[in-house]
């Protein structure tokens, strides 16, 4: 088995190495003057279980490239198998038609992994779960539900007195799943959204008086869902309100509007690269995924079971 890791996040693909005692392989991931990018294997791959490290995170389309490139380069290389480990997929919010003449740019993504020559792919957290139909290779989804999890039960001593949340009724299920976890109960924000990267809080779905919330979401973007909750869940006299998150996007001032909002604390974890990040707050708290991803990347190479890591 061989471990390699593009640019997008060297520090999740490290502290995976690290947890699998398996050093990164050398390779070389850089840019001719032109911004083309161009990619060099350092070592001999041939005949080896290669997995490439790499999210599609900002800037998506050099990070895009830098995996395809990558998965074409092991694949000429005369690697035996080729697993494009993807932590953040990126235009996963893209998984079906909005409107008249518009792309599902999920699925034309998955194309491209397959005809660049990944024999399978393990993501985390995907942003629909229909987006695993979408490769025509084998596919392995995981959730972080687990990691949130265990910070929540160490963060909250009376977990009977949590309420979980999901910000959207798109997000029930994730949330459910949390809530079973835990023994907590569950409540729903219902919410518009007027335009793309705004929304608007209708009603509150479920008792929240007294309760210490946790909205629950796949990934944060501009954060605007997440703190107009957090009023919302307010209002209606929740005691405090936290966001539990695997994908921290945060975009466009996004850490200063979660710094200015009534979050106790947004919890994300490194499936994107922290430092890319603009802005710094006290409020946004990073735990990680790479033990998770870890354990999942040595049952595939040892033909084991990966779904049994929720079990």
């Amino acid at each position: 088995m061989k471990l390699l890791a593009g640019n997008s996040n060297g520090t999740l693909a490290q502290a995976i190495a690290d947890h699998l005692d398996t050093p990164l392989a050398q390779a070389e991931f850089k840019r001719f003057k032109d911004n083309e990018i161009f990619v060099e294997i350092k070592e001999n791959v041939r005949g080896e279980d290669v997995f490439l490290i790499q999210s599609t995170s900002y800037p998506a389309n050099d990070h895009l490239m830098e995996l395809l490139i990558g998965i074409d380069a092991l694949r000429r290389a005369s690697a035996r198998r080729i697993t494009a480990v993807i932590p953040y997929y990126g235009y996963g919010r893209q998984d079906r038609k909005v409107g008249g003449r518009t792309p599902i740019s999920a699925k034309l993504v998955a194309n491209l992994i397959a005809t660049a020559g990944a024999n399978r792919v393990l993501t985390l957290e995907l942003h629909a779960g229909q987006i695993q139909g979408f490769f025509d290779i084998p596919t392995d989804n995981l959730f972080s539900t687990p990691v949130l999890e265990r910070d929540v039960r160490e963060t909250y001593k009376d977990v009977g007195k949590l309420m979980i949340v999901s910000p959207d009724v798109g997000g029930v299920v994730r949330a459910r799943a949390l809530a079973n976890r835990l023994g907590a109960d569950l409540a729903i924000v219902d919410k518009r959204r007027p335009k793309a990267g705004e929304s608007e809080v209708m009603n509150i779905i479920g008792d929240v008086e007294g309760r210490d919330c946790i909205l629950i979401d796949d990934i944060v973007d501009s954060a605007g869902t997440l703190c107009n909750a957090a009023e919302a869940l307010l209002k209606e006299k929740a005691a405090s309100v936290s966001a539990y998150v695997t994908h921290g996007v945060l975009s466009n001032g996004a850490v200063t509007r979660v710094d200015a909002s009534k979050l106790n604390q947004l919890v994300v974890t490194n499936s994107i690269d922290p430092s890319t990040r603009k802005g710094v707050s006290k409020k946004v708290r990073n735990i990680s995924v790479a033990a998770l991803m870890g354990d999942a990347i040595w049952r595939i190479a040892n033909e084991q079971s990966v779904s049994s890591l929720f079990e």
